[in-house]
């Protein structure tokens, strides 16, 4: 749960940084903060601490207790992994500048929203989700589905388009989102898979 917000979180950060070194326009409003932070940080991390324990965890060396809970492989994995949802959330934004700024700000929130909440299902465990899959924790797809359907009401219902800053998006841009979205969680999952057949 600590890596997933650190991670997610650090996305953000670089995405704003960028637009603000690069001289863009802010990528995101206060009230789309808001929404990423009460919605996105939340349901999937409270998912996450439903996990049950691995099967293998006694097979594994104890921990040093002495030993500091940001190491240098922890750091490592939460940058990469932050980095990924960066580059996502950029590539949005950018593309949503060719058309103008408040579509980009629509796009690079949708993004990172719909980002994280995949996001969630690569931190549930340090193995893929295809060898843990689901069935131990339904509340993760639960989080999932909430946070995608929240997310879908903004963005197709007219009436929250001015609450909270964002305007109608077309079937490509849509289409984008998605895409762009769900790379960061299948290069994850690819190296986790990888990384399984290898041990």
């Amino acid at each position: 749960a600590i890596g997933y917000l650190l991670s997610g979180n650090l996305s953000a950060i670089i995405t704003v940084l960028f637009a603000s070194i690069a001289a863009l326009p802010v990528p995101f409003v206060a009230v789309q903060l808001l929404f990423i932070n009460l919605v996105t940080d939340s349901l999937p991390a409270l998912a996450i601490g439903m996990e049950p324990g691995n099967p293998d965890i006694l097979k594994r060396k104890p921990r040093d207790p002495k030993a500091s809970l940001l190491d240098k492989k922890f750091v490592t994995q939460i940058s990469i992994q932050g980095f990924l949802i960066s580059l996502s959330v950029i590539a949005a934004f950018l593309l949503g500048l060719r058309d103008t700024p408040a579509i980009a700000c629509t796009m690079a929130f949708s993004t990172l929203t719909f980002a994280r909440l995949l996001h969630g299902f690569n931190c549930r465990s340090q193995h893929s989700i295809f060898k843990i899959g689901f069935k131990n924790n339904w509340y993760s797809l639960a989080a999932f589905a909430l946070g995608t359907v929240l997310l879908a009401l903004i963005l197709f219902v007219p009436a929250l388009y001015g609450l909270f800053a964002v305007q109608p998006l077309t079937a490509q841009e849509v289409w984008l989102i998605v895409i762009l979205a769900v790379i960061p969680t299948i290069l994850i999952q690819l190296v986790k898979v990888i990384r399984e057949n290898r041990d």
